[in-house]
């Protein structure tokens, strides 16, 4: 018998910069993840709906947890890196130094966050426009995108729009900072700064909103070269890079994808051969990807474009290269849960019971409810208590950052079981919102059948029950809990060669 060795292990790097942490992930050819790392980030909030991050802080965090998931690594083994981040605005200057975004004139504090709702009189005027590339966001922009947030800088602080080299979506940002590249990724073009895939940018729509200055130097600030996800960036990993990150210098780099774009890739092509589920010998477009967090999104494909009443795209090969992407969300889940449960009088006590359990928040709450539930199942518990959940404005498919949230029902009770029950009003609430997205994305052609789930809310059982029995669709959970790792490794994986297509 031939003594021939076994083939090497090839391995791709996953990093996620998500709203507070950034997480890495080392990826192996069959999709497992075998080491995994965490970090947090800073959060500023300077003044109200005004959220602010570093990007000098968000790259330190990139490169330390990526050193640890590939410590003990053989080097010549990790084939490529892919990122996605939170489509968040990075500003630099020509030289590539941090700019202010705030009038404290503090430049560390460069990325206004994707959260961040301080351009509401910009998207309003916008909106008043009723330009034709609106049509691909749903018909109304959301204060969530770009445009809106660089008509604010240019407005409310001249100086650093003076000065700037370049905007970044935060994924973008990242593909530079490793190769030294400027090219953007199409995802982050098409899906947040009006780029379509056929016309590219529409000078029109800069001028009539104001930022002909945009246009005037060829969109070299926002980007002119533009490449598909999982494409590979220039010449690979620089040499500064590599010894930054820990990984070997010149391996393939991709073109990177928005979180939740990355969550999707990650889940919506699952193999659920042999569990019954009406999407089996379907096609891909009978599945929604709901990546769920500090929001909520909800990812469905389609061959042909269909436009959707106040939900984002049609975005021609923004997740899946050659399908059609429609995007519903919810700007606050996780964060409108935390919100609830931390702000109630009764959370002290949650706290400690949780913590002498030695169990989270909130699997000991999902247990309480068990416990009170009596003959009924647990969703029953609330037939009188009510919540509206646009906390921070509605998404989709209202699009209206307006709203506010709303709680219905509440009594002088203000213990563990009034608690446990608004909590879960709230969980019911998020996933009524869900069905309202999906009703309007069938009501427009999509044909849903099935939910594929991934995010952090995706590991409580009670938030994909409740999601579940209120839309009446099977919820499909991947073994691979780190779905947007896996996304991001994916892109790795395609920029190095070796496999042929992102499918």
């Amino acid at each position: 018998m031939p003594s021939g060795k076994q083939p090497a292990v090839k391995y791709y790097v996953g990093v996620d910069v998500g709203s507070a942490s950034v997480r890495a992930a080392l990826v192996d050819g069959s999709g497992t993840v075998v080491a995994h790392a965490e970090k947090p980030i800073q959060v500023w909030e300077p003044l109200p709906d005004h959220y602010e991050q570093s990007s000098a802080d968000i790259w330190a965090a990139c490169c330390s947890v990526t050193k640890e998931v590939v410590r003990g690594v053989d080097a010549s083994q990790i084939r490529g890196l892919g990122f996605d981040a939170t489509c968040s605005l990075v500003v630099v200057d020509k030289q590539f130094q941090p700019l202010a975004v705030n009038s404290e004139g503090q430049t560390h504090r460069n990325v206004i966050m994707w959260m961040d709702h301080r351009a509401v009189s910009q998207v309003q005027r916008i909106n008043a426009t009723q330009h034709r590339v609106l049509d691909y966001v749903g018909g109304a922009m959301s204060v969530e995108m770009q445009p809106p947030k660089l008509l604010w800088i240019k407005e409310n602080l001249p100086e650093s729009w003076e000065k700037v080299g370049y905007f970044f979506d935060l994924p973008d940002f990242l593909s530079w900072k490793a190769t030294g590249v400027t090219a953007r990724s199409l995802c982050t073009v098409v899906c947040k700064w009006t780029y379509t895939s056929d016309r590219g940018w529409d000078d029109s729509f800069w001028k009539m909103i104001g930022l002909e200055d945009l246009v005037k130097d060829k969109y070299e600030k926002i980007g002119n070269h533009v490449l598909s996800p999982g494409e590979a960036v220039g010449k690979g990993l620089t040499p500064e890079a590599a010894k930054d990150l820990g990984l070997p210098e010149g391996i393939a780099v991709a073109a990177s994808l928005i979180d939740a774009h990355a969550g999707g890739l990650g889940v919506i092509g699952a193999d659920v051969k042999g569990h019954n589920l009406p999407c089996e010998n379907q096609p891909i477009t009978s599945r929604v990807a709901m990546i769920c967090g500090t929001s909520s999104c909800h990812m469905g494909v389609s061959e042909t474009p269909i436009f959707v009443p106040g939900v984002w795209g049609p975005y021609f090969s923004a997740m899946v290269p050659g399908l059609w992407l429609n995007e519903g969300g919810q700007s606050a889940t996780g964060k409108l849960i935390d919100h609830v449960v931390r702000g109630h009088v009764a959370f002290p006590e949650l706290e400690a019971k949780a913590a002498a359990s030695a169990h989270s928040i909130y699997t000991y709450l999902n247990s309480h409810l068990d416990l009170i539930k009596k003959s009924l199942p647990v969703g029953f518990l609330t037939v009188d208590l009510h919540v509206w959940p646009d906390f921070h404005g509605n998404r989709s498919p209202l699009t209206d950052l307006t709203l506010k949230g709303m709680v219905v029902g509440l009594t002088l009770s203000r213990g563990l079981d009034e608690l446990a029950l608004i909590y879960l009003a709230t969980i019911q609430a998020i996933a009524l919102g869900t069905r309202h997205i999906l009703e309007v994305m069938q009501a427009a052609g999509h044909d849903i059948t099935t939910l594929f789930l991934c995010g952090g809310l995706s590991k409580n059982p009670l938030f994909v029950q409740m999601h579940a029995d209120i839309t009446g669709k099977p919820v499909v959970l991947s073994k691979e809990v780190e779905s947007v790792l896996v996304g991001a490794a994916i892109l790795g994986a395609c920029a190095s060669g070796d496999f042929a297509s992102i499918q």
